[in-house]
């Protein structure tokens, strides 16, 4: 039996989150276990859950809680705080580079304009399940063009081993631990013991973290 991906959704809009919610549930591989129309809510109320989203798609522009702002960017950094190993996809109108890239680097695993293809959401919340991130080209772009692109000197890479950067420069490219295992004929073990040591070593808290750290320092070429 095929495993569904259980999805939530902050969205304030009551038309837009119900919209969405019918396009995600036309997709058999995916199940809506939990919504809500505002953010400060969401962690007490994941809480008191059994079953919590594996994946969460996170409006941008949320209401405050009384005078006290409490926008997607501050869901994202209290997901990652209270249930790191969740998926982070934000949903925002904005196409601003340095607003996407801070979001990215906040700990937002995707980053979607609300006038994405339907299909390209899915992907998206298939990419981030299954490999830890989706950079399409608008984050990609972000990224390159706002985190200080230089390359360093090789000894700050003198920790991280030939392997090891076989394994960013292919996390990087999307594949799934799996597929590394089969490229590099090495187990699926192996592969996340050294990308946990990548983790580490990077100061990174994610696969997307990853992905920046590779990007800034000249480790990996994304087309």
């Amino acid at each position: 039996m095929k495993q569904t991906i259980k999805v939530g959704l902050v969205e304030d809009q009551l038309l837009f989150r119900t919209g969405i919610k019918a396009i995600l549930q036309s997709w058999e591989e995916l199940e809506v276990v939990f919504e809500s129309g505002d953010g400060y809510s969401v962690i007490e109320r994941l809480q008191d859950l059994k079953i919590i989203p594996d994946v969460m798609l996170v409006d941008l522009s949320l209401p405050p809680k009384g005078l006290q702002e409490y926008s997607g960017e501050h869901l994202t950094m209290d997901i990652c705080r209270h249930f790191p190993e969740m998926r982070v996809i934000i949903l925002s109108v904005h196409r601003d580079e340095s607003y996407i890239a801070r979001l990215i680097e906040t700990g937002a695993h995707g980053y979607l304009v609300k006038d994405s293809d339907p299909q390209e959401v899915f992907e998206a919340i298939e990419a981030v399940y299954k490999k830890g991130s989706y950079i399409n080209q608008l984050t990609l772009k972000a990224i390159q063009q706002n985190m200080g692109m230089k390359s360093r000197p090789i000894q700050q890479f003198a920790a991280i081993t030939k392997r090891e950067v076989e394994i960013l420069q292919l996390t990087c490219r999307q594949y799934t631990a799996e597929e590394i295992a089969a490229k590099l004929f090495i187990s699926v073990k192996t592969v996340n013991g050294h990308r946990n040591n990548l983790l580490q070593k990077t100061g990174s808290r994610n696969v997307t973290g990853l992905v920046i750290y590779a990007i800034k320092n000249n480790l990996v070429e994304l087309v």
